[in-house]
């Protein structure tokens, strides 16, 4: 996993040309799912729309488990991106990875802090975006008050604490998984002994990784609805 990155300098900024490519691809698959889980719509759903169905009831139980309906119905379709989106880039590293010229191009996009970072940043400022516009400034700043004034600076922590947390615990979870694939993956490479002693140990992790990225998928979007029903309603 000692690759580097494929870096690009455009207008002063610097981009991680792998992580363009890899969130692309995410992008392109998700969005792929959701037009052939919609092309043809019926009654009674069957194939990609009965998979689309189970998502979209799934993730409005999480957001009932934490907020009324009325309430976190706007949250619908971002919770369903999410948990798509998410699961879907921790899945793309698992397979193999491609390092061409010493540089790492193809790798799970949540295996980047930058990403994952960036995911949570967005989270924790929609939520306070929604907290503003479902309950007024007013009330909102008022929020930041109870029950106790001085628990101000805190509460500000919190703000952070709850961004760095959220994409920190995806981001560890998912490099983790794909470094210790690419060690067992290194016994292959070590003549016959090493690759039927290294088969079964990575056909066992990929499956624990698949139940690992689908469970972190999970709490991103369950964390999500957390943040969210903390800040728009009115019993938090």
């Amino acid at each position: 996993m000692n690759h580097e990155a494929p870096l690009h300098e455009f207008l002063g900024l610097t981009f991680n040309l792998a992580n363009v490519l890899m969130i692309t691809v995410a992008s392109a698959i998700v969005f792929l799912l959701a037009v052939a889980s919609t092309r043809r719509m019926a009654l009674k759903p069957t194939g990609m729309q009965n998979f689309l169905e189970w998502i979209m009831d799934f993730v409005k139980g999480i957001i009932k488990s934490n907020m009324d309906w009325k309430t976190g119905g706007r949250f619908h379709i971002l919770g369903i991106t999410l948990i798509m989106y998410i699961f879907v880039s921790n899945m793309l590293g698992l397979p193999f990875s491609i390092v061409i010229d010493g540089k790492l191009w193809w790798k799970s996009p949540t295996a980047d802090p930058a990403i994952t970072l960036t995911l949570s940043s967005m989270v924790v400022i929609l939520s306070h975006y929604y907290g503003i516009k479902m309950k007024g400034i007013g009330e909102y700043g008022k929020d930041f008050l109870r029950p106790m004034w001085f628990l101000i600076p805190l509460k500000i922590i919190e703000e952070f604490a709850n961004t760095l947390t959220l994409g920190l615990r995806l981001y560890g979870n998912i490099y983790a998984g794909e470094v210790l694939l690419a060690l067992i993956a290194g016994g292959l490479a070590t003549g016959v002994g090493g690759t039927i002693a290294a088969i079964v140990p990575m056909i066992a992790w990929q499956g624990f990784s698949i139940f690992v990225g689908s469970i972190q998928a999970f709490i991103f979007c369950m964390l999500t609805m957390v943040y969210m029903a903390h800040k728009v309603s009115h019993d938090h």
